[in-house]
């Protein structure tokens, strides 16, 4: 793993298909019958549409690294390194922000569509929760100072963390009605609203995100070896 944070060539990629994704997400004009290259226009989503180039690429960019420091944290209990700790402790941080960055991005698309910023959706909750969750995360780690029973502690704590995010997010909102698509009967945009136009900004989006934030994910997770490093000089 730390090879392929080193590399450049995805990242080079990572800002080519950001700049493509944003630069044609705000340039391209909603479909008023004679645009060849144009997003849906659709009742009550209008202009708001172009948040589907943020909003979830940012959640599966959250997800996939959540998911990164879930398989380090097993990695770390089964055979202890810091390395290994300090990669789930890097994927964690940097997958919260994301996530803080979704619900960001998410209260600004409910405000237009629903009228509200915060609605009493079991998604919109769920999500809520699972940020208290990894902050509780945040909060362990920082609260014990002895290094190795910090580690299995927040990787105990991690792997717990990432079963009940999931089941917040995706297996709960599933069993009863929501406003979000895909959630309680509502139609998720690959059957709603997803056209070839928007897929063809949507997908450089979604991979784009995600590499950013492995990017991001990557200069943390250094930043805060150094900090460690200068602090073992110091004792």
């Amino acid at each position: 793993m730390n090879n392929f944070l080193k590399q450049y060539w995805w990242k080079a990629l990572a800002i080519v298909l950001l700049l493509f994704a944003i630069i044609g997400g705000l340039w391209v004009p909603l479909y008023h019958g004679t645009e060849d290259l144009s997003f849906p226009n659709l009742a009550i989503l209008n202009e708001s549409i172009r948040n589907l180039l943020y909003h979830v690429p940012m959640w599966f960019a959250m997800v996939f690294l959540l998911l990164l420091s879930f398989i380090y944290s097993i990695s770390y209990l089964s055979r202890p390194t810091i390395e290994k700790d300090s990669y789930a402790a890097g994927f964690a941080e940097i997958g919260i922000l994301f996530g803080a960055l979704g619900i960001f991005t998410g209260m600004i698309w409910a405000k237009s569509t629903w009228g509200a910023f915060w609605t009493n959706d079991p998604k919109l909750n769920g999500a809520a929760i699972g940020m208290l969750i990894y902050l509780a995360y945040i909060i362990l780690r920082s609260s014990v100072d002895d290094e190795v029973k910090r580690a299995k502690l927040a990787a105990s704590y991690n792997i717990f963390a990432f079963v009940m995010y999931i089941a917040f997010i995706f297996v709960i909102p599933r069993l009863t009605d929501s406003l979000h698509p895909g959630n309680g009967g509502n139609p998720a945009f690959s059957s709603y609203d997803l056209d070839n136009t928007l897929r063809l900004f949507f997908y450089p989006a979604t991979i784009g995100w995600i590499a950013l934030s492995m990017w991001m994910a990557g200069l943390w997770i250094r930043a805060n070896n150094i900090k460690r490093k200068l602090d073992e000089n110091e004792i």
